[in-house]
Parts: C-alpha cells; sequence; structure tokens
C-alpha cells in the first residue's frame, strides 16, 4: 500500500501542524518519511493548512505563521475549515444541554454549528454576544411559528466584531447582570501556557465576563486551536470545567490537557463520553 490509509486527513494535518511548531519548520521529504504517504499528499495537506492560516508554506516545506497572535479572519473564512470536526463537537456538545436550562453561546462558527443542534431543545434560554447564532434561532421561528417551548434569545449590544461578535462595554454590562448555567465557549486558540486566547482585545473582556458569568464553562474547539496563541488571553485552562474537542487532537495534547481540565470530550471516537480527570 503506498498510502497510509489508517490516518485521515485531519489527523495527518494536526500531526503535521504539531511538528511544525514543535520543530519550527518542516520540509516535504522528511514528512512523507515520517507519515509514509506520498509527496504529493503531503503537499495538498501544507495547501489545506496554509488556507486555513495555520502554516505558511515555504520552498521545500512549511513554517509557523508569523504575527499569527494578531490576526483575526472573519465568520465566512472560518466557516469553511474543518466542517468534520465541528459538526462532531456539536453533537457531543448538544448532548450536555439539559431542557428548561440558561446557556450562553459565544461567537464563533463551532458554537453557530452548536446552536443549530439545540433548536429541538425545549424551554432554552440563550444568551450570545453573536448575530450569527441569535440569527440561527429566529430564523428556526420565523419558519416554524412561534411554537410552544421554543427558546428564548437574549442578544448582547455591543461593537460588531470581524468575527460577527458583539463585544465592548455595552456586552460587558448586559453579561455582567446575568446569570447561567452553562457557557459554550468558541476560542481563537488554546494552550497550557496562555490558556484561552483571542486576537481582538475587547472580545478578550468579553469572554472574561461570560467566563465570570457561568456556573460551568465548556470550551468547544477543535483540534487545530491547540497550541495557537492569540494576543489576549481571558481564561486559564483551569477556569474551564469541559473541553470538547475532535479525534484530530494527538496523543501528547490530550495527555497534556488532561492534566488540566476536569473534563475532556474528543468528538467522533467510540467512548465519546471523554475521559474525566
Amino acid at each position: 500500500m503506498s498510502e497510509n490509509q489508517n490516518l485521515l486527513a485531519e489527523q495527518r494535518r494536526a500531526l503535521i501542524l504539531d511538528e511544525v511548531r514543535r520543530r519550527g519548520g518542516v520540509r516535504v521529504n522528511e514528512l512523507t518519511r515520517k507519515l509514509g504517504v506520498s509527496d504529493m499528499t503531503v503537499r495538498r495537506d501544507l495547501d489545506a493548512l496554509a488556507r486555513q492560516g495555520a502554516v505558511e508554506k515555504v520552498h521545500g516545506g512549511a513554517v509557523p505563521v508569523a504575527e499569527a497572535s494578531t490576526h483575526e479572519p472573519g465568520f465566512e473564512a472560518k466557516s469553511g475549515l474543518e466542517l468534520t470536526a465541528k459538526e462532531d463537537i456539536a453533537r457531543a456538545a448538544a448532548e450536555l444541554v439539559a431542557p428548561g436550562t440558561a446557556i450562553a453561546l459565544s461567537g464563533g462558527t463551532t458554537t453557530y454549528a452548536l446552536a443549530q443542534r439545540l433548536l429541538d431543545v425545549p424551554d432554552l434560554t440563550v444568551v450570545t454576544n453573536s448575530v450569527r447564532v441569535a440569527d440561527v434561532f429566529h430564523t428556526s421561528q420565523r419558519s416554524s411559528g412561534q411554537r410552544q417551548g421554543a427558546a428564548t434569545v437574549v442578544l448582547t449590544g455591543g461593537v460588531r466584531t470581524p468575527s460577527d461578535s458583539l463585544v465592548g462595554p455595552v456586552a460587558d454590562q448586559a453579561i455582567a447582570a446575568l446569570h447561567f448555567d452553562v457557557l459554550f465557549l468558541g476560542v481563537h486558540g488554546i494552550s497550557v501556557e496562555a490558556g484561552l486566547s483571542t486576537p481582538n482585545l475587547a472580545e478578550a473582556e468579553t469572554n472574561r465576563r461570560l467566563v465570570q458569568s457561568a456556573r460551568r464553562v465548556v470550551v468547544v474547539a477543535d483540534h487545530t486551536k491547540w497550541g495557537t496563541v492569540g494576543l489576549s488571553s481571558f481564561a486559564s485552562l483551569e477556569q474551564v470545567d469541559t473541553l470538547v474537542t475532535d479525534a484530530g487532537l494527538p496523543a501528547g495534547a490530550r495527555a497534556e490537557i488532561s492534566e488540566h481540565l476536569r473534563e475532556l470530550v474528543v468528538a467522533g471516537e467510540s467512548g465519546e463520553d471523554g475521559t474525566d480527570t
């Protein structure tokens, strides 16, 4: 067999990204030997990672992206990335939502995917600073009518970011006055050293308020977010109760995360209930 079919593309790319970050750069010929795949497969993987903004392609290989800490892609740019992972994460995270509870959904494409799986959960109160998330519920109610048990949605005010989140003093004040059972939080980056981070300073403060107002904090983040560090940190890993991620997260990262979190849920694998730590 000329190609290593045991590794899914997303898992292979996670390994490549881990190698780039750990060594500061990789060469194509090194990756072909390490992964047991063709030169063309490695180049396609590097192209995909470069489109995501995860690496920068150079002659013969790839290096980490320079100045990634301040770059914030728009919602449309992020919405097409890691679709399978986001759907797996959304499915697993939705199982953590009980009818009749008050939840919060931050901005982001993964929380947007989660919102679409919560439309049939009865009697929810949903607090969100995401225009896109709020629109999921409003569109559903417009198309199906005001049915019994439909979610009550509270959309904060604020200044709109490139990822269609509302941030700033207005959003912060609205969130500070509220309390919710579970916060589902999308992140730009997550690491042991920096915790949860974002390239947007105002969004960092709004996320900080969301964390403070929640009884339980659940981070929903695909494997590409691990090791990424944004400009501003807003929470430590110890402030997170549960991380819901996907099967592309390498084993070494899982072990490292489990040392700091109460619960790790790896969606898309057997035993999706997660690993309590």
